[in-house]
């Protein structure tokens, strides 16, 4: 196994590089070789942050002979053993002389006089790139179009169903459709996430495919409620789960330092389908009719998720003997439980306008064809939404960047989309208005499907990933389950008026953002420049 160098990288994260044929590990201009303390004068370093691995590899080449003769002396060839000083103190010496490093100290076994080296798991590195990481992006990428393309198709599926094949239900009883589809996309992480971690993505990909399929397809059969139900809600809802979840955490695999970003990429798949879908089935909708409109959708989907199951991939070995049920102790960390509960009331907010933007646009009196075009518009902000927020978090930090997608959605639903739908308001039916609205929520908004994932892995090893997702989405779930059909209540309530809808969006934002600016206080106080 090739050693490795690792260079602290600015924004708090580890950047590994190869050097052949010795073990030293640096952190933060410290080096310190492979079994013994070294003085300061014989490695001394400076910063770290723009050298290159040349660099490196040249200002350790005194130190090479002795970490080999130590490696042979203790019989460890080229394992790599990590030391580390202090990350904050950038000149001091790296230890003192007698002392070992806690990381990996050496005690000699009972009987023996010669020294021994304990094992140690080994450094988790990310390549950060290349072929094959890119390669799963994109294999998540279609994924995601896939799953939340259908999931971004709802308020389309919502606004048809209601005046043809349900036209005798109630809105909050129709909710229950996409909502319990909602719920078990992210319930379902229940399990999946740790069977992830404990046996890869391949046959998790290939089994959300064919429920994924199945659904589609049986939609397009579908005549009565609970036809809807067990086609788009249970099936639909499984399918997507088991996509969903493998092609986020297969991400994690591959890329740290830039994971925002890489996520970000793959959650765009999302607001594709959400731009393509609708406006697909508006035109096959009046062409074709509704079932083969919705079969076309399904050759496509079929397509894609051909696409994902030959490209993602995991990396990492498998926690091999380990548990495949999430935790519920993790919530002891305060600041994994706050996250979660600002995930919770986002997600209970997020599915809301998706839904009803369609319907609301139709009942304030605009045509047709615009309606359903607007869901497409929101999807076109939030293709921007679900890329940007992730590049911009790599270097503001992943809490910073959610705070303020969480405050501009927050801005967006009561600045622009309350005054819109209050009854005689003189805005109601201003389109430019709504358009604004329906842009800027989208572009907003689009950071909680690709940033909330990456929030709670920043608060885990890679390793523990899917445990720590799949334990937040069992609680976010229930929001997704309830929130549906609690904003069709409220339309009934107020005389199919979207007001109070409007309102309890506003209020689950503002108490998210609550919670994620509280999340990051805990972590690292009042700092404003502090990257989190």
């Amino acid at each position: 196994m090739s050693p490795e160098c690792e260079r602290k990288d600015p924004r708090g994260t580890h950047t590994k590089y190869e050097v052949d044929d010795f073990s030293t590990s640096i952190h933060r201009g410290n080096m310190v070789d492979a079994d013994k303390p070294v003085n300061d004068s014989s490695v001394q370093q400076k910063d770290s942050d723009n050298r290159t691995p040349r660099d490196f590899l040249k200002e350790t080449s005194g130190a090479q002979g002795r970490v080999q003769e130590d490696e042979k002396r203790l019989g460890i060839g080229s394992k790599h053993q990590r030391y580390e000083g202090n990350p904050n103190d950038q000149d001091h010496d790296v230890e003192k002389e007698g002392q070992q490093s806690p990381a990996s100290s050496t005690h000699p076994p009972k009987g023996t006089s010669g020294p021994t080296l304990e094992p140690e798991a080994e450094e988790v590195t990310y390549p950060e790139g290349g072929l094959q990481a890119w390669l799963v992006v994109f294999g998540s990428f279609c994924a995601m179009l896939a799953a939340f393309g259908l999931s971004n198709a709802i308020g389309t599926y919502q606004a048809y169903l209601s005046t043809h094949q349900l036209v005798n239900y109630d809105e909050s009883t129709i909710g229950w459709i996409f909502s319990i589809y909602v719920f078990l996309a992210f319930f379902c992480g229940v399990q999946i996430g740790p069977v992830f971690d404990a046996k890869g993505p391949r046959w998790l990909i290939l089994a959300g495919s064919v429920c994924l399929i199945a659904a589609v397809m049986g939609l397009a059969e579908a005549t009565e409620y609970w036809h809807f139900i067990l086609t788009f809600s249970i099936f639909g809802g499984l399918g997507t789960s088991l996509l969903f979840t493998p092609a986020m955490s297969a991400i994690g695999h591959f890329f740290m330092v830039s994971r925002g970003n890489a996520s970000g990429l793959a959650a765009t798949g999302g607001s594709v389908g959400g731009i393509m879908f609708p406006l697909l089935l508006q035109h096959l909708f009046e062409t074709i009719g509704f079932a083969w409109a919705t079969r076309i959708m399904g050759f496509i989907l079929l397509f894609l998720v051909i696409l994902a199951n030959l490209f993602i991939r995991s990396r990492l070995p498998p926690k091999v003997g380990g548990s495949v049920w999430p935790d519920p102790g993790i919530f002891r960390d305060k600041v994994f439980a706050l996250t979660t509960a600002g995930v919770f009331f986002i997600e209970w907010a997020l599915f809301i306008p998706i839904s009803y933007i369609t319907s609301y646009a139709l009942q304030v009196g605009i045509n047709s064809t615009f309606s359903y075009q607007l869901l497409a518009i929101l999807n076109v902000g939030s293709f921007f939404g679900r890329w940007l927020p992730g590049y911009v978090a790599d270097r503001w930090g992943r809490f910073n960047t959610m705070i303020i997608t969480v405050f501009l959605c927050l801005f967006f639903v009561i600045g622009l989309w309350l005054p819109a739908a209050t009854p005689h308001s003189a805005v109601r039916d201003t389109i430019p208005l709504i358009v604004i609205f329906v842009l800027g929520f989208g572009f907003a908004s689009g950071s909680n499907i690709s940033l909330t994932p990456v929030c709670v892995g920043q608060l885990c090893e890679t390793e523990q990933y899917g445990r720590y997702y799949a334990t937040c989405y069992t609680v976010v779930s229930f929001g997704c389950l309830t929130g549906i059909p609690i904003a069709g209540a409220l339309i009934s309530l107020d005389g199919g008026e979207y007001w109070g809808l409007v309102l309890f969006t506003g209020a689950c934002y503002f108490v998210g953002l609550v919670c994620f600016v509280t999340a990051r206080i805990m972590s690292v106080g009042w700092r404003l420049n502090a990257v989190f």
